[in-house]
């Protein structure tokens, strides 16, 4: 494991002290299936199954450099699939801070709170992983420090822009860029895009078309 973290330091990928401690404590190996442990420190996306990955880890390092999560924030994790990014992000927020993972497959959010209880992050109240959709967030525990997703969809939801506490950040995939959201005092965003990036769509949970006609659930995704 350490070799992976070195590797993804080395690169100058992973930077942020608190995020390289959370990746040295956070074992990848816990969150892949079984059969494919042996491959858990590679840099590539695994399959977890259901047609859904673990993201590549360098995929993973640049989402959360650029999420910057801090010790105390409250952070949902949209399409937290086995529970990877929420064990990492509960690492960095702390006793003080709160994960919420949403993943809308039932074996997933269950192999999910499986592995992220490993690490007794959810008995301690830390994290809550959710089986349902993301797609109106979660207002029950609205506002959020951070915002992270990890499938494209065609524009931001308005539900997590309202969400977002004020200072805070959202990083999310918008077709084939990753996109940066920092909300103003004023409502506003400030916005940084960072495109070459190719993602696997939202996919629909219903038949039903959308409601704002981008997504209902969300799958991992990797940059090539």
């Amino acid at each position: 494991m350490n070799e992976l973290v070195n590797y993804l330091i080395a690169g100058g990928v992973l930077k942020t002290p608190r995020l390289i401690a959370a990746f040295r404590a956070i074992d990848r190996a816990e969150f892949v299936l079984p059969e494919l442990k042996h491959e858990a420190y590679l840099d590539v996306p695994l399959s977890i199954g259901y047609g859904q990955t673990i993201s590549q880890p360098t995929t993973v390092a640049m989402l959360l450099e650029w999420l910057q999560p801090k010790e105390g924030n409250k952070i949902l994790d949209v399409g937290s699939g086995s529970g990877w990014t929420t064990a990492l992000l509960s690492s960095i927020v702390g006793a003080t801070g709160r994960v919420i993972g949403v993943e809308l497959i039932s074996e997933l959010a269950e192999f999910g709170r499986q592995n992220v209880a490993k690490y007794n992050f959810i008995k301690t109240g830390i994290a809550e992983l959710r089986n349902e959709s993301a797609e109106y967030g979660f207002p029950k525990d609205a506002p959020f420090d951070r915002i992270l997703s990890g499938a494209s969809a065609t524009r931001v939801p308005s539900a997590w822009r309202e969400q977002l506490a004020v200072g805070g950040r959202m990083v999310l995939p918008v077709k084939d860029s990753v996109w940066l959201f920092v909300k103003n005092p004023d409502g506003s965003f400030a916005e940084e895009e960072y495109p070459g990036f190719a993602f696997v769509p939202f996919v629909k949970g219903t038949d039903e078309p959308e409601k704002d006609g981008s997504f209902s659930s969300y799958p991992h995704v990797d940059n090539p």
